[in-house]
């Protein structure tokens, strides 16, 4: 009998999003999926060939770009950030809208024009897709790689400037910051491992099930 297929998806937000997609395709989790508390990092669904497991959000690719999971539920901007060639990413699920921002303090910002930049120093998760993005306009950019509470690192002296994901920029706010530059739009994708693509043929079906479901 062939290994169950495994889908991976990201903790929060997003999976409380993909929730309604998972039942349009035809696969519903076991409750403990949905336990934000619950220690289980791999679930069973109503379909004996398919189990999920529930990690962080950038870990995601790097699970189904190395085979261990065979389809995930990730954002464009963590598929920008690792460039995995293994990756296929057929559907965009429509879900998880947000944007990728360079942010700095309010009043650094009243007197900032973002043109005028030549050297930037921020404070991101994102290393790669900063470095990339500021290259492309001609700026020096040094990156101090951050894996969460990105908003401290202006006020702490750590770096003047972030660059992260914002929704409705409440979270900024608080912080005393202001969106300054959009880097990216971003949704979240279905994405396949390429290689299993090639030898599951069960996952030809379970693409398109996917693409219904965005299209319901």
């Amino acid at each position: 009998m062939p290994q169950p297929l495994v889908i991976a998806i990201p903790k929060g937000r997003i999976l409380e999003e993909a929730a309604p997609l998972l039942a349009r395709a035809g696969i519903e989790p076991e409750a403990a999926f949905a336990d934000e508390g619950s220690r289980l990092l791999r679930f069973s669904t109503n379909r004996p060939g398919i189990d999920l497991i529930r990690v962080r959000a950038f870990d995601v690719a790097t699970f189904v770009a190395h085979g261990a999971a065979q389809l995930g539920i990730v954002g464009s901007d963590v598929l920008a950030e690792f460039d995995y060639p293994e990756l296929y990413a057929p559907v965009d699920l429509g879900i998880g809208h947000c944007r990728l921002s360079v942010a700095e303090p309010a009043d650094m910002a009243a007197t900032d024009d973002p043109r005028g930049w030549s050297h930037v120093r921020v404070a991101t998760k994102y290393p790669y897709l900063t470095q990339r993005h500021f290259e492309a306009r001609g700026v020096q950019a040094e990156c101090v790689k951050l894996n969460g509470a990105m908003e401290l690192a202006p006020t702490l002296g750590l770096a003047p400037r972030i660059v992260d994901l914002v929704s409705s920029g409440r979270t900024l706010k608080e912080n005393g910051l202001v969106e300054v530059e959009r880097i990216m739009d971003v949704t979240s994708r279905l994405i396949v491992n390429r290689a299993a693509f090639k030898t599951r043929p069960e996952l030809v079906p379970l693409v398109d099930a996917f693409r219904r479901a965005v299209a319901a």
